[in-house]
């Protein structure tokens, strides 16, 4: 058959992967390079060699990454470990704290303040809370605030710990935490072993950047790939799917039109609803559940950003502001995570950019991540209902948790079948 997968992110690039080898295949991508939130930035140094530096996607864990490891090693992707601490860094106030056994207490004062104290006690009975709710399998459709105001946390836990903490893991708006699904967030810390001290996964990143992957998995169909094709509409028919795209080589090119077989559409939702012309209500249902926060991501070497510390400083610092932002503010401390063998500093900052030094600044991406409510929750388990008949099938990591091993799990689903 010939299919066309839209979206050169890790979900259209696994889709590709899978089909590529029976079935004549033709990737779309809008931007000028593939791979989405993976976006490995070479950053040259005067005094060592170029560094190859992640700005989206840059941690996997050996627990909850199965079928992208599987990937990874099948390509002979190396990867290598990496730390994952969390910190929050007071914008307006002197406070800070990590949550590690030295970053707890990185600034003494807090040791004193009883505010501090209930807010760790709280964490103890929030991680059993949530245990509680998936041991005895109840259908809880709490939101988060729903559940901590009846649970009576503390302000300081939910302003200072959890709320940063969920809206750094998701990179969504701080507020729109409080319409995340409670049940979701449980399963998730389960998960990823943050309902307890013991046992956690190990978090490893991509040796080179994370673009090696997408190279190494890209390769056997490269000439299959067209970059800069921005597809504008998918029609269905009943022997075939019309694809219009259009070209970006410095100027906009006139419009094109391709006939394909079959079609997997791995865009972000509204993308992909935008795209259809012939949307049916199930379709139509379905997508426009799924809501996105769009971020802006820099890649800098100001320090001042991280906390004043050292032992607050961790792989990803929450910004805490008096007045909280729209946005999610955290700065990802790209030595620690990739283990970058250099003097410099780096850094990769979301929506901190009015407070980064411009002469520092290497790189601005924008970025948009899933936001989670109970609706689109809700919306994940009807994919059957617009992904089994018709010549169309959807693929994303916003079908699952949000992440890379959810991009793979959705784009193998896809591909199933086929």
């Amino acid at each position: 058959m010939r299919i066309a997968v839209v979206g050169g992110g890790v979900s259209g690039i696994v889709a590709a992967h899978a089909l590529h080898p029976r079935h004549e295949i033709t990737l779309f991508e809008a931007a000028d390079y593939l791979g989405g939130h993976t976006n490995t930035i070479t950053v040259d140094r005067p005094d060592g060699p170029p560094l190859q530096i992640d700005t989206g996607f840059i941690v996997l864990n050996d627990r909850n990454y199965p079928r992208f490891t599987e990937l990874l090693a099948q390509a002979g992707v190396a990867t290598q470990p990496t730390h994952m601490g969390f910190s929050v860094k007071g914008e307006d106030e002197d406070f800070e704290y990590a949550g590690t056994p030295r970053g707890v207490f990185a600034q003494p004062k807090n040791a004193a303040n009883p505010k501090f104290w209930r807010m760790i006690k709280d964490v103890t009975s929030f991680n059993r809370a949530l245990t509680k709710i998936l041991a005895d399998n109840v259908d809880e459709d709490r939101s988060l605030r729903t559940f901590v105001e009846d649970q009576g946390y503390s302000k300081w836990f939910i302003e200072r710990l959890i709320v940063p903490q969920a809206s750094a893991v998701w990179s969504s708006d701080p507020a729109a935490m409080w319409d995340f699904p409670v049940r979701f967030l449980a399963e998730f810390f389960h998960n990823h072993g943050m309902l307890g001290f013991r046992n956690r996964p190990s978090w490893q990143t991509i040796q080179g950047g994370s673009s090696a992957y997408t190279s190494a998995l890209s390769k056997p169909f490269q000439d299959k790939v067209r970059l800069n094709s921005k597809v504008t509409s998918i029609r269905r028919y009943p022997d075939h799917v019309e694809v219009n795209y259009q070209r970006r080589s410095g100027q906009e090119g006139g419009g094109q039109a391709e006939h394909f077989d079959f079609v997997v559409i791995a865009t972000h939702a509204d993308q992909a609803l935008a795209a259809l012309t012939d949307a049916t209500n199930a379709e139509r249902s379905v997508l426009s559940a799924f809501s996105y926060s769009r971020n802006e991501a820099v890649l800098h070497t100001d320090s001042r950003l991280l906390p004043h510390r050292q032992a607050a400083r961790q792989a990803w610092n929450f910004h805490l502001f008096a007045q909280p932002r729209r946005k999610t503010t955290v700065t990802y401390y790209m030595n620690r995570l990739q283990r970058l063998n250099c003097a410099e500093t780096y850094c990769v900052s979301l929506n901190m950019t009015e407070r980064t030094d411009p002469a520092k600044v290497i790189r601005k991406i924008d970025y948009s991540h899933p936001i989670y409510t109970r609706a689109s929750v809700a919306a994940q388990a009807r994919w059957p209902e617009i992904s089994t008949d018709g010549r169309t099938r959807y693929a994303g990591a916003h079908w699952g948790w949000g992440f890379h091993e959810d991009g793979v799990v959705s784009a193998l689903r896809a591909v199933e079948g086929l």
